[in-house]
């Protein structure tokens, strides 16, 4: 499997790809080693998962590079997901033992019920490539520190990243066959779904998550799917304007737009639409596009080729259609995978832009007449992942945000990931949840035990 840089195309490494064979035999280590694992104590789990961030720390400069190489995010937002990191394990660290403590839920003189949190097993950890880290740790951590062992099978994408986590679990001192990590693209992926693992963790798209849920679906296990969203925002006639499009800018472009819950469409009040669209399109204007070695860079390139073509038939609907294109729309004309920061109005939901999500640096941005339509058009919609209103009246941002389907909201800010609160979504961005206490316990089994005595 060779690893190319996205920003030149150029080949950085070769990797080994596991066979169907493999990766069987991998499963079959971790369901012999996993019993001892969870027979330590959780103490000793949660030293091992310390020495772990103790890794990340040490090696962060050469971590952060790799990551740029490999799938092209500007090196200070490579820094700044590895300096995230350590606020995540330390919440993991923080709370796990709590989450996983047996619970007392009725005390009588004959009759004690009990509520314990076991181990799932084995499970598949199927990651992506946008936020390696952040999107790996919110699973691999807190199975880990609940007794499983792990499957992990980073991106293609992001193999050499996922191979350095693989590295640093181990100097950790997590045996190798309670952290395995699997190599390959999609043939990978669907053998290691195949194996008779205790549950299916995986991030990605809609259509993959799709195929998994069927192929899971028979055997009855525990299955989560983080997907993508089509995140909405509405901006409300009473905001700053200017602070309102940049916040929203950063929303919609950070990373290229490459993340589940980045901006994807902005509905704003008619009042201040075109003053909000004047501003966003001169704060997205000044955003440094180049090499994503440079630290003054902002967008860089994207991960994936394919999606480029995405993005034009995207703008090519979008303006055949009446769209009016403020800025960029086109492929930028240099080795890798490189597209210009692209801001769409005069749109509508005829238009696949304001549907489907784009996941690249394009925006659509729609005028809207008052809340109840902005309401009805973010909720027109077969994702839930994120949705936000920007307004300085809590009262009404709380009355809109009520009314929409969705698994995270947010009032005066976007593109935000709490380790406190939990990740999940709605309809076509997935099932289940990770991150929170709530995300420690769906990596266990809760057994029930009804205790009467004498």
């Amino acid at each position: 499997m060779k690893i190319l840089n996205p920003a030149d195309g150029a080949s950085i490494a070769e990797i080994a790809e596991d066979s169907a064979a493999g990766i069987a035999e991998k499963y079959s280590r971790t369901r012999a080693a996993q019993p001892a694992w969870a027979a330590t104590s959780l103490d000793a789990r949660l030293a091992t998962i310390r020495r772990f961030k103790d890794e990340v720390a040490r090696r962060k400069a050469d971590l952060a590079r790799t990551l740029t190489r490999e799938m092209g995010k500007p090196i200070r937002q490579s820094h700044n997901e590895l300096d995230a990191l350590a606020g995540r394990l330390d919440f993991f660290l923080e709370h796990a033992a709590r989450a996983l403590a047996p619970e007392r839920v009725l005390e009588e003189p004959k009759l004690r019920e009990r509520i314990t949190h076991e181990p799932l097993g084995v499970v598949a950890n199927i990651s992506a490539w946008n936020y390696p880290y952040f999107v790996g740790s919110n699973v691999f951590v807190p199975a880990l520190l609940a007794g499983n062992a792990v499957l992990y099978k980073p991106s293609e994408f992001a193999a050499l990243t996922g191979h350095a986590i693989g590295e640093m679990m181990q100097a950790a001192g997590v045996p190798a066959d309670i952290f395995a990590v699997v190599s390959g693209a999609g043939a990978a992926g669907a053998a290691l779904v195949l194996q008779a693992v205790d549950g299916v963790f995986f991030t990605g798209s809609f259509a993959t998550g799709a195929r998994i849920a069927a192929a899971c679906a028979p055997r009855m296990v525990k299955l989560q799917l983080e997907l993508g969203g089509k995140d909405p925002v509405y901006v409300c006639e009473d905001v700053d304007v200017q602070s309102a499009a940049e916040s929203l800018a950063d929303g919609a472009m950070y990373n290229a737009g490459q993340s589940c819950c980045a901006v994807e469409r902005i509905y704003v009040h008619h009042r201040i639409h075109d003053r909000f669209m004047d501003a966003f399109v001169a704060t997205v204007k000044g955003y440094r596009c180049g090499d994503p070695m440079d630290e003054a860079t902002y967008l860089g390139p994207l991960a994936r080729a394919p999606q480029l073509t995405v993005l034009e038939r995207q703008v090519a609907d979008a303006v055949a259609k009446g769209a009016k294109l403020r800025l960029g729309g086109k492929r930028i004309a240099r080795p890798g995978n490189w597209f210009e920061a692209t801001v769409l109005s005069n749109v509508d939901h005829t238009m696949e832009l304001m549907r489907e999500e784009s996941f690249g640096p394009l925006i659509g941005i729609q005028r809207v007449a008052d809340d109840a339509e902005a309401v009805r058009l973010m909720n027109d919609t077969e994702y839930g992942l994120t949705a936000g209103v920007y307004t300085p009246d809590e009262a009404r941002a709380r009355r809109i945000l009520a009314q929409i389907r969705s698994g995270t909201v947010y009032w005066n800010c976007c593109d935000r990931v709490s380790p406190r609160l939990p990740w999940s979504g709605i309809g076509h961005s997935g099932i289940g949840l990770t991150l929170s206490t709530y995300g420690i316990q769906a990596m266990t089994r809760p057994k029930a035990w009804h205790l009467r005595g004498a």
